[in-house]
């Protein structure tokens, strides 16, 4: 269903996912994360090589590309229009067949065919404020079939508002230098002025809202976030 009324999320993706130039960059900067853990849990919690996988905020595919390689439909959903041709050019050079790049985001993509049987999210739903969240979490719900499954990854703050300071300063003073190498001061600075990193005791109750339950949940440096989700 159309939402006339939803937040233009290309607006809040930031300038620098649409910039052809950034997007060739995107793996190095992130430290090219291994999908192969979050593939082996999809595994345990029943996700086989008959499923659909849909990937929301996909980037440039690290994870949509390994995801392909054993699951028959991967949908990998992007706002950015550099992004998806990324991605789509990968995805034609690998020579997999079973991958969909789709312009769309949280708010807007409209799943077709089967119900999903696992839904995969990397540092992407920060973009959306809180009551968007619990919207997008929502859509995601419905997207999956009952018992499917929600692997997600953000930076989320496990810690009380008291805490920020010192916690914050500790995790900016651990930045690079170089910002061809990773995430620069700036870019954390920039990160929490500007994106919608939430608290853990409010996107616990949203996940749970939503119709998930929440059967692991890791935290590194008290900022990053890891959770298996099933729907009920």
């Amino acid at each position: 269903m159309k939402m006339e009324w939803a937040l233009d999320e290309l607006a809040y993706a930031g300038p620098e996912h649409l910039d052809p130039g950034f997007v060739a960059g995107f793996d190095r900067k992130q430290g090219s994360p291994d999908p192969t853990g979050d593939l082996a849990v999809l595994g345990e919690h029943g996700v086989d090589e008959t499923a659909t996988v849909v990937d929301l905020g996909a980037g440039t595919g690290r994870f949509t590309l390994a995801a392909a390689l054993r699951f028959r439909r991967v949908v990998a959903v992007d706002v950015s229009p550099a992004m998806g041709n990324h991605l789509r050019d990968r995805a034609a050079e690998a020579g997999l067949s079973n991958v969909e790049v789709v312009r769309a985001g949280f708010l807007s993509y409209e799943h077709s065919g089967p119900p999903a049987d696992a839904v995969y999210t990397r540092h992407a739903l920060h973009q959306l404020p809180d009551f968007w969240k619990a919207v997008a979490l929502d859509r995601v719900a419905r997207m999956l079939r009952p018992r499917g499954v929600l692997r997600l990854h953000d930076l989320i703050f496990d810690f009380r508002p008291a805490e920020a300071g010192e916690v914050l300063d500790r995790w900016l003073d651990g930045a690079v230098d170089d910002p061809r190498q990773g995430y620069t001061r700036e870019d954390y600075a920039e990160h929490l002025r500007t994106e919608y990193s939430t608290f853990r005791w409010l996107l616990e109750p949203m996940l749970e809202a939503a119709g998930f339950e929440i059967v692991d949940a890791a935290y590194g440096q008290s900022i990053y976030g890891t959770y298996t989700c099933v729907k009920r």
